[in-house]
């Protein structure tokens, strides 16, 4: 297969590539991103030579160009979002421009290519919170804040281009992912370099807010089953089946650091903070995907790599990223 992964030069979509081209040899990707501070082309600095693997410039946005870099290939994954909840909150129009109308852009030229499939990148966050029990792809969307909301419009608007025009798109909703190349915005890489640098860690509220969490080449393959198995139409739930309460989790990056829980800082939990989330993944699980890494050891992994790798992250924290966490946690 050709691929178009739009999004490629972030954190999934820059692990997927390399799972699929590893996986998968007659494999060729084309990685279509938009490079915003989440986006890094040092996530595939290893694939620079690989004549399978081809890099373009540019916004999911313009039609003109996904046409252009669309025109012969076997399917679209879309990876490309803004994702962070926080920034949300502070910034909402970026996520709608980019998570709804840069969707409805694929979808039209997937639909006037006649593309023969399009795997499109959810979150388990549209459902909502959910105190008891798990969220089953039959389930209602109810998102709590404006990301959550944005991927929920996503996917309905797919889901029309399927009804409406046969277009064939599956829809993967995957539960909090982790691993290497994280952009150290997010909770796990967040804690694990401001450990490092016995810097304080925000845990919002009271730290009893659960994720499942999943690591990221679990997810991977999992797409890639999607991908190549699902049916047209469907949605597949993709979950760690590993919940754990955010603080526990803290506590556990404190312990791999080798730091105190003195580090804690508990600040003002944010607007509408979903309390827990758990999907049921019986579905993916019958295309014969199970969860392969143990989260104690993939999360000692993941430590390890940034412990490793300070001259990835490092440049990541600086500059607009240290204005915004000021932004974020200082009135808090």
């Amino acid at each position: 297969m050709k691929l178009l992964v739009t999004g490629g030069a972030g954190f999934i979509g820059s692990n997927f590539i390399r799972y699929v081209l590893s996986t998968h040899p007659d494999d060729a990707v084309v990685n279509l991103d938009k490079l915003t501070y989440a986006g890094n082309p040092a996530n595939l600095a290893d694939l620079g030579a690989d004549p399978r693997y081809a890099f373009v410039h540019g916004d999911i946005c313009d039609a003109p160009l996904v046409r252009d870099v669309a025109h012969d290939v076997d399917a679209i994954v879309n990876f490309a979002a803004e994702t962070h909840v926080d920034r949300s909150l502070l910034e909402p129009m970026a996520f709608l421009r980019t998570d709804v109308f840069g969707v409805f852009t694929l979808l039209e030229a997937a639909r006037e290519l006649r593309i023969p499939r399009v795997l499109h990148i959810s979150t388990d966050e549209v459902y909502g919170s959910r105190l008891e029990g798990s969220s089953a792809e039959t389930d209602p969307l109810r998102p709590s804040n404006p990301y959550s909301a944005s991927k929920a419009s996503a996917e309905l608007l797919a889901g029309a281009y399927w009804a409406t025009y046969r277009l064939p798109v599956l829809i993967t909703r995957s539960s909090n992912n982790f691993g290497p190349y994280q952009f150290p915005e997010k909770v796990i890489p967040l804690f694990i370099t401001n450990a490092l640098d016995d810097e304080p860690l925000p845990l919002y509220g009271d730290g009893r807010n659960v994720r499942d969490w999943l690591y990221v080449l679990d997810n991977c393959a999992a797409l890639d089953l999607v991908l190549r198995k699902g049916q047209d139409g469907e949605t597949y739930n993709v979950g760690g089946g590993c919940e754990v309460e955010n603080g526990v989790l803290t506590r556990e990056i404190l312990r791999l650091t080798g730091r105190s829980d003195a580090l804690i800082r508990h600040v003002q939990d944010r607007p509408g903070h979903d309390r827990r989330y758990s999907v049921d993944s019986a579905k993916v699980a019958r295309l014969g995907w199970a969860p392969r890494y143990a989260f104690p050891a993939a999360l000692e992994a993941t430590v390890r790599w940034y412990q490793e790798n300070e001259t990835w992250w490092r440049p990541l924290k600086a500059d607009q990223f240290s204005a915004y966490y000021r932004r974020q946690y200082g009135h808090r």
